[in-house]
Formats: structure tokens, sequence, C-alpha cells
């Protein structure tokens, strides 16, 4: 028995319960001070809301406090009009459905902010509430030039981002000039130094570049188009249906205050000029916020399929689909072949498996293939080198 022990039993049970008595007596009053007060009948204040969020991803999000974005503010507003706070699980948003499944539906937030309102978006997992703006493409141009379709664009040199829908959109017209680009961002710097007439990119980045960095030296007009501009909402998982409902029910009031922070953060969100339907071909996303379109595959176009490599081909497609398509086509269909990865094994023959893995890892970063190494697992990447196999062109020659 050790020695404080011994010298507490020593001390007379009188004083021992009087000094018990004084200690529960201070306890109870200190969890009085601490604890919140609330009248009579109130109920004790609800948790915050949390929002999944990317925390470098201006104009839609950031953890800076002194700008944290118009997806942030829009959730800041909902959770002011529920009574809650806000806290946030931060999550790069550039690997698209793989950021929803890791965040909210892995039950690290309750909603998400921005995400596109289109039928194939995750859906049952993911539920929506009701549209809280419209995002897409836009044209950039000197604000004295008249930007009202797509002929306005004769003769020009147009910027359009690689793999895009207004790139895809153009690419059957010999009369404009197209000059691709790898990011929004890169658009509005040859647009700037007089290297394009026009950029035609992604919009919400357009404006907040437009606003910060170029003194709103350009008109911003919105296109509308097949693929080029959807809905957005704020999403939920499926469970969250009570939430989603609550969040409905206080949206239409928040209106004229969601309009105000699309203007405080130079996103366009006016009436769009009608621009035709695009030319049939993939499209692609850039950024979390925009859709990847998923077409179907024309019976010509379906890839030939051959015996997969140890691996799940089934999970490897849902990678590939979610965080590959945007470059190198849905189920890998491409038309463009330098990048269309049906022809693998034609190009690489016994190197294939070789080639592949040392491009996962390490990226091509000149061609804007960035590294997954740290992203994925050897075994996610194993799963999508089988699906990678199962769709390989066995006929004719590279």
């Amino acid at each position: 028995m050790s020695a404080s022990r011994i010298k507490s039993n020593e001390v007379p049970s009188s004083a021992r319960s009087a000094r018990s008595g004084k200690a529960i007596r201070t306890v109870l009053l200190s969890a009085t001070l601490l604890s919140p007060a609330f009248p009579a009948g109130a109920e004790e204040a609800k948790p915050p809301l949390r929002l999944c969020a990317d925390p470098t991803n201006l104009p839609f999000s950031s953890d800076e406090p002194g700008k944290p974005g118009l997806y942030l503010e829009i959730g800041q507003a909902v959770a002011e009009k529920l009574g809650r706070t806000v806290s946030y699980n931060w999550y790069k948003s550039y690997f698209g459905k793989r950021t929803v499944r890791e965040t909210l539906l892995s039950k690290q937030c309750d909603a998400m902010v921005g995400l596109p309102l289109i039928e194939d978006f995750m859906g049952p997992a993911v539920i929506f509430s009701k549209p809280i703006a419209h995002e897409g493409y836009a044209l950039v141009g000197a604000k004295d030039r008249k930007l009202a379709g797509i002929d306005d664009l004769r003769g020009l040199r147009v910027a359009v981002q690689y793999q895009s829908t207004p790139q895809n959109l153009l690419a059957m017209r010999d009369d404009i000039q197209k000059v691709t680009v790898l990011s929004p961002e890169e658009g509005m710097t040859a647009l700037e130094q007089g290297k394009v007439d026009i950029a035609f990119i992604w919009a919400p980045v357009a404006g907040w570049l437009n606003k910060t960095s170029y003194g709103d030296k350009y008109q911003i007009v919105s296109t509308e188009g097949d693929g080029l501009l959807w809905a957005t909402a704020i999403g939920f998982a499926k469970p969250s249906g009570a939430l989603r409902d609550e969040v409905d029910g206080v949206l239409p009031s928040l209106q004229p205050e969601i309009s105000a922070l699309f203007a405080k953060y130079g996103v366009p969100n006016g009436a769009p000029v009608k621009f035709g339907q695009m030319v049939p071909a993939t499209t692609s996303s850039v950024g979390a916020s925009e859709p990847v379109t998923v077409g179907q595959a024309t019976a010509a176009e379906k890839p030939v399929q051959t015996a997969a490599a140890a691996g799940d081909v089934n999970a490897g497609r849902e990678v590939f689909n979610g965080t590959c398509a945007h470059c190198h086509g849905p189920d890998a269909v491409q038309a463009e072949r330098k990048i269309d990865l049906r022809l693998l094994k034609k190009r690489y023959a016994d190197d294939m498996e070789s080639t592949f893995w040392k491009t996962v890892h390490d990226g091509r970063p000149a061609k804007g293939m960035p590294a997954w190494k740290d992203v994925f697992s050897d075994d996610e990447l194993g799963n999508v080198y089988a699906y990678l196999q199962s769709v390989q062109d066995t006929g004719g020659s590279n």
C-alpha cells in the first residue's frame, strides 16, 4: 500500500465527509457556471452543419477565413437559417466522385454545396436539394465584342479547354481557329496576352479571375446547350432526407442572398446564350463541380472484350469512370488515338503493364497527367489495369 494511501486512511471520517461534501458542491457549482443557459422549455443547441469542402478551390471554397468561397458562404447562410453553426471536412475536390465517396458518403460531413444536379451523378446514393444556380461554360472576350452565338466566333482564334464540351462543339468548324489550353487559367492568360480573341472556358473560374486578376476587363457570357450548362444543388447522403427537406424549406428565402454571393465572387449566373448542339464526342470535367457527361458508345464504338488481368474489373471500371474518364473517355471510349487507352496493348505490347504502372505512379506532368500513387492504393490501380485489359482493341493495327 502506498504512503499516500496510508495517510488518507489516517484522516478522521468526519473530516473526510466534510471535505467530500465541499468538493461535490464545488463541482456542481462549476458545472452550473460552465453550462449554457437555456430558457425554461428551450431545446439544446443544434449540432453544427458539417460541410464537405476543398481548402484551395476558389471561387468555390477556401480555408482562408477572409475568402471562404461561394459554396461555403451559401452553406453558412443555410446553416444560419436553420439555427446551426458550421464545421468543415476538408478534402481536395479534384478527384470528383471519389471526393464525394470519401466525405459525404462516408459520413464525414452532412452536405456538399455545388454538386451537379444530373440524374446519373452518383444516384441514388446522393440526393439533392432544390437547384441553387446554373453553372457551365462561358465565352470570354472584350466588352465591345458581340458574343451572341457560335457564328460570332467565325474567323477568330478561340481558346478551348482540352477534351471539353467547347472543344467538341467547335471541332467541325473549320472557320474557327481552335487554340487548345489545359485550364481556364491558361485560357485567360492567352486572352490577356493577345494569343487568342476569345476564350471558351469554364465560367466560374473565368469570372473569378476576371474579377480578381484582370480588373473586370472582360465580358463573361454564359452559354447554353448540350453539355454546356447544368443546374447545381446541395448534395446529401441518401439517409439524410430529413435534413434535405429542412434545407429545401429555407432555400427560397435565400435566393437574393445567393445571387449576391455569385456576384461577389464574379461567377456568372445570368441568362445564357443559346449555343446549339455539340458534336457527338466525349466531354470532360474541369474541377469538382463540373459533371462528367457520360454518353453511351454506339455499337461500332463498343470496346472489344478480352481476358482481364487479376483484379476486380468492375471496381476498376468504377474508379476509371469516376477519375480517368474526364480525359480518356467514359468506359475508355475515346476518339483521339493518342489518349485512347483501348490501344495500350497495340502500342506497348509486352511493355503494357510496366508502362501503365510507371505512368500512373509518376504521372506525365508535361502532358497534363497527374501522379496517382498518393491517391489510390496499388490494389485500386491494379483493378484499373484489370479493367483496361478487358477493353483492349485486338483488331487492326495502330
